[in-house]
Order: C-alpha cells, then sequence, then structure tokens
C-alpha cells in the first residue's frame, strides 16, 4: 500500500506492507517541490513549478505503477485547492503518478495530519496539541 502528501512545500510517499498486525514502511521518497511558490496572484501554477512537480510524480509513479487503485491514497493540500484553473494540470499530474489524486479540504487536511502524529507519538492515550 501506499500514502502519497502533495504538499504546498514537498511531496511525500510512503509504501507499505502490512505484517503481524503492524505496517512495516519499505520504501520512502520525498521531495522539496515548492508548489505553493509557483502559485500565481492569478491562482495559476507556473509552468517551471508544474514542471517539476510532474517529473517528482514521474518518479514516484514508477515506484507505485503496479499498486492496485485501492490500495494507494493519493492527496493534494491547501496549493491545489487554492489554484485556479488547475484541471488540465491535475489530469498531467494523474497520468504522470498514474492513480487519482484527491484533493482534500481543509478539515480533512487537518484530520489527517493529527491522525498521522497521534500513530506515532509513542504516548499513545495522551492528549496532544498538533
Amino acid at each position: 500500500m501506499a500514502a502519497i502528501d502533495l504538499g504546498s512545500n514537498s511531496f511525500h510517499m510512503k509504501v507499505a506492507r502490512f505484517e503481524a498486525g503492524r505496517l512495516i514502511v519499505v520504501d520512502r521518497m520525498r521531495e522539496m517541490v515548492r508548489l505553493a511558490a509557483g502559485l500565481e496572484s492569478d491562482g495559476t501554477i507556473d509552468k517551471a513549478v508544474q514542471e517539476r512537480a510532474i517529473d517528482c510524480l514521474e518518479r514516484f509513479g514508477q515506484r507505485i505503477r503496479d499498486m492496485h487503485a485501492d490500495t494507494v491514497r493519493v492527496v493534494a493540500t491547501n496549493t491545489f485547492r487554492k489554484a485556479r484553473k488547475a484541471k488540465k494540470f491535475k489530469n498531467r499530474a494523474e497520468e504522470a503518478l498514474g492513480h487519482t489524486i484527491e484533493v482534500v479540504s481543509g478539515r480533512e487536511e487537518a484530520r489527517l495530519v493529527y491522525s498521522g502524529v497521534a500513530h506515532s507519538s509513542p504516548q499513545r492515550g495522551e492528549k496532544l496539541l498538533v
């Protein structure tokens, strides 16, 4: 299975397998794409930044190309939400990756961040400030 976070600054991918009741990370990739830095005042994304993002997603796609769609979740966050006329870019990104990209709401983004911190914290059951 794989989880991919298309953030405003960097793109992250973790590939894991489920073994003996636990998730074991078998591969991870992270690239600084700086998508938000390419967001123009009119809401479009600069072409050079788009190309940098597509290049990254092609590399990620090579790793997960053969994974079934129901084992991969790709989420895009704030910059994708803010971008105008981004349908063509999103289509190119999905083609490069080989999987569908879900643009999540701010609330879902916050929930996912909290969930990630809570599951990686050794203080299970404790109150967390995220």
